[in-house]
């Protein structure tokens, strides 16, 4: 079915694509979308940080619903999934690193009775073809603390591939505005005693374009976020 806007329904499933100048791949991640999802009833969500290249046109060549938000990664993502309308919504990069043909297992994993999907690089079945040793060593710290400080079992915790049941995002309330985003959403899953299921997933290599991640500064703004998640409900 097409991806123009209409009325929200049970079965509407909304794609959330946080986007900074990504007009090189941003293109092939839509059309790998709408192959993905041509059996159903959906939406494509992107929200530009006011991309200096035709990221917008683009995006909106290819149906999608465009919104602006420059603060950051996690304000972006906080957008999109508040004006999504659909009853499951998914969340991934704009770079080519989160594969669409993956988006199923999100997906269903949602349709089966979880509230939230996470897509894991760690567990059997998945792997990272573009993470460097220090940001694994680091996704390990954070999965190592949240998890001692959460009594959570996660595998994965820098990942934005993840898909969400709608009636959640009010429980979620999120409120990181950059890279603490996945952190946050993780940490409150537990908190929550929210249905949390991990399914394996493989990261790609960026394929054009500069990377947005900044390894130690990003790092500690994940720090932060658990930090700042202690003790809160």
């Amino acid at each position: 079915m097409s991806d123009a806007l209409g009325s929200p329904d049970k079965d509407l499933i909304s794609v959330v694509i946080p986007a900074l100048n990504e007009g090189r791949n941003i293109g092939r991640v839509l059309e790998g979308v709408k192959r993905m999802m041509s059996n159903d009833a959906y939406e494509i969500i992107v929200v530009d940080g006011h991309s200096s290249d035709d990221t917008v046109r683009i995006a909106e060549r290819h149906g999608a619903r465009v919104l602006y938000d420059d603060i950051g990664k996690g304000s972006a993502l906080i957008k999109g999934l508040n004006a999504a309308r659909g009853n499951i919504l998914v969340s991934m990069d704009a770079d080519l690193s989160t594969d669409p043909k993956e988006m199923g297992l999100l997906i269903d994993g949602i349709k089966i009775g979880y509230d939230v999907c996470m897509g894991s690089r760690f567990m059997a079945g998945g792997r990272s073809e573009d993470i460097s040793p220090v940001r694994k060593l680091g996704n390990m710290f954070f999965v190592f603390l949240v998890n001692s400080l959460f009594n959570a079992n996660y595998s994965d915790m820098c990942y934005g591939y993840r898909s969400f049941k709608k009636s959640v995002m009010k429980k979620l309330s999120l409120k990181e505005k950059g890279f603490g985003i996945e952190t946050e959403i993780s940490i409150k899953a537990v908190k929550n005693n929210l249905k949390v299921l991990e399914v394996p997933s493989i990261e790609k290599k960026r394929v054009a374009g500069e990377p947005k991640l900044r390894t130690f500064s990003d790092g500690y703004a994940i720090l932060r976020t658990i930090i700042k998640n202690l003790g809160r409900t």
